[in-house]
């Protein structure tokens, strides 16, 4: 695809079909992962592709639970709001209980971990969250998703799983000091799949000099 083209159409799908991915398939949109940018070009993450439909399962619990106590919040909070946000939010949601439902049947599900201690995280220090580290792991992540759109294939990233980080890594064996950075499952769209996407525009995100000063 142009790659203009595929940032604009490139939505978070949830709706995905268990037909396998060939492998040279997925290769290639693993490769893709590797020639993101890292610190020192160290590439202190790893992906880990889980395939195993018991491992799926076990993983499914663990993100449908998690899943149904966002949306019921999310739900709840759209009870006031008009009716346009209403229903665009509630096809997100049903959405998100079709991959939770079907979270076992996802022919791939990619789980991107990090180490860091092999990354300059130049913010630890600061009196607030953390985001430096991301910088190394999640461009990776996005080749990644961009790969995926240019093959075809429906994708999203979601970060319930790391609520349950341990358990997740006791599951796939994953070692210390590495860590989970999110989870994608990874298949064909059961619907239309990617499209255009909804956006705030540049001038209600970017500012000129000093903040808030118009671009």
């Amino acid at each position: 695809m142009e790659l203009y083209d595929a940032m604009k159409t490139l939505r978070a799908v949830r709706r995905l079909r268990p037909d396998p991915i060939p492998d040279d398939v997925m290769r290639r949109v693993l490769e893709a992962a590797t020639w993101a940018p890292t610190g020192g070009n160290v590439q202190p993450w790893r992906m880990l592709v889980v395939r195993d439909r018991d491992k799926k399962a076990r993983l499914g619990a663990l993100y449908a639970k998690r899943w149904a106590a966002y949306s019921a919040g999310h739900r709840k909070m759209l009870e006031t709001a008009p009716d346009e946000v209403r229903k665009k939010n509630e096809r997100m949601l049903d959405a998100g209980d079709y991959l939770a439902e079907h979270f076992v049947d996802t022919p791939a599900v990619v789980i991107p971990c990090f180490n860091p201690e092999i990354m300059a995280i130049t913010d630890a220090a600061l009196d607030r969250v953390s985001v430096v580290g991301g910088a190394s792991v999640y461009p990776a992540v996005e080749n990644l998703l961009l790969a995926c759109r240019n093959e075809g294939l429906g994708c999203v990233l979601t970060t319930l799983l790391c609520e349950v980080e341990p358990v997740v890594c006791e599951l796939l064996e994953i070692p210390a000091p590495w860590y989970t950075a999110a989870a994608i499952p990874i298949g064909y769209p059961v619907l239309g799949g990617h499209g255009p996407i909804s956006r705030r525009p540049v001038e209600k995100l970017v500012f000129t000099d000093t903040w808030g000063a118009p671009y």
